[in-house]
């Protein structure tokens, strides 16, 4: 008998937009790979583009749902999280990781706190520096660029986007080796944009380029970890699974501007989940 991998994914849930478990689900289920969400907090809406949105904190309820979860015996095959709602689920969260980690278990975390240099309206300094020791616990984790500069103490402005400024960077994250890095949004050349990863397994530091699309789309750093996680989770190699992410949210990024939709809406990637599964889809 074979067992489907479980995922538990981590974040929030917004009624509106492509983010969060709203990717996560759906890009897990077509790769094979049973996600089982621990909602961090439900807003009406995604925080990029709309104004007036609601947020529920689900704090108070997570860890409960880890107590029934672990009453029940779950394991999982990859712990994953991502956007959380308040200074304390980081707590639990960590506390998670410890209470369900086992040997083979992949814990990917995706330090979700802003872009463009600036943090996310929700997030306090305190909760960035509680981030970045949740991150500690990673076996992978998938900064941005912004990210970064939080997680390293640095001035965003100041961040190298040279090759070899890139490369140090995405080591200096892997606090000395010690834990596997994909920096989104490395752009090696113009026109270019991507992946740089460092593979804590091999020692290797690899990078995965594409097509840069020059237009504001949100939701595509849930895409990339998801699919990220999954292919980790199916057995594909850190850079095996940064390049199957980026090619899905180049595709998709592609399919979403060529149509002209609403770009606060998010990725249309709905019609090419397909491309996760192995039978192509339509575009």
């Amino acid at each position: 008998m074979t067992i489907t991998p479980r995922v538990a994914a981590i974040h929030d849930m917004s009624g509106f937009g492509r983010c969060s478990l709203t990717v996560a689900i759906p890009v897990l289920s077509a790769m094979g790979v049973q996600c089982c969400p621990l909602p961090t907090a439900f807003l009406s809406t995604h925080t990029g583009g709309f104004q007036g949105f609601t947020f529920l904190d689900m704090t108070d309820e997570m860890p409960r749902v880890a107590s029934h979860w672990k009453s029940l015996d779950l394991t999982f095959a990859a712990i994953y999280s991502g956007f959380l709602g308040s200074e304390r689920q980081i707590g639990i969260v960590a506390d998670f990781i410890r209470d369900f980690r086992r040997p083979d278990t992949v814990v990917v975390v995706d330090p979700v706190m802003g872009d463009d240099g600036q943090a996310y309206q929700t997030y306090t300094p305190a909760m960035c520096g509680g981030m970045a020791r949740l991150a500690e616990l990673a076996d992978v984790i998938t900064p941005n660029l912004t990210e970064a500069a939080f997680l390293l103490g640095r001035d965003y402005r100041a961040l190298p986007s040279d090759e070899a400024g890139l490369r140090r960077i995405v080591e200096e994250l892997s606090l000395d080796g010690k834990r596997s890095v994909a920096l989104t949004g490395a752009s090696l050349a113009p026109g270019k944009t991507g992946a740089m990863c460092f593979d804590a397994r091999t020692g290797r530091t690899e990078t995965v380029q594409t097509d840069f699309i020059a237009h504001p789309l949100h939701g595509t750093g849930d895409l990339f970890a998801s699919v990220l996680t999954g292919a980790l989770v199916k057995g594909a190699s850190l850079a095996e699974a940064a390049g199957q992410a980026v090619d899905f949210i180049h595709a998709c990024a592609a399919r979403t501007v060529a149509q002209d939709l609403p770009l606060r809406e998010g990725v249309d990637f709905e019609p090419l989940l397909g491309l996760l599964t192995g039978r192509g889809g339509c575009r």
